[in-house]
């Protein structure tokens, strides 16, 4: 598919991540586990993960997202899209 410009290839990424990684899934973040229930973007184009625990909720970039040592189904979309984005900063 054709994206010109940052924001329809954030916009595009976005929806082949939401569509392929597994979610929820759990992981641990500041040595605190926490589970990632769903994946969204904002409307300056960042994509955002949804991480839950105990009835509470924060959302962090999908880049600062720690993955688990056991990679949910789909997770090489947002290992690829690390890497795209290291390559453009």
């Amino acid at each position: 598919m054709d994206a010109y410009g940052e924001s329809e290839q954030a916009t595009g990424w976005f929806t082949i991540i939401d569509q392929h990684l597994a979610v929820p899934f759990k992981t641990v973040i500041l040595g605190v586990e926490a589970t990632v229930a769903k994946i969204d973007i904002t409307n300056d184009d960042r994509i955002v993960a949804l991480l839950s625990r105990e009835g509470s909720s924060v959302t962090i970039p999908i880049l600062d997202l720690p993955l688990p040592t056991r990679l949910p189904k789909g997770a090489e979309w947002v290992i690829a899209y690390r890497r795209w984005a290291s390559e453009r900063a």
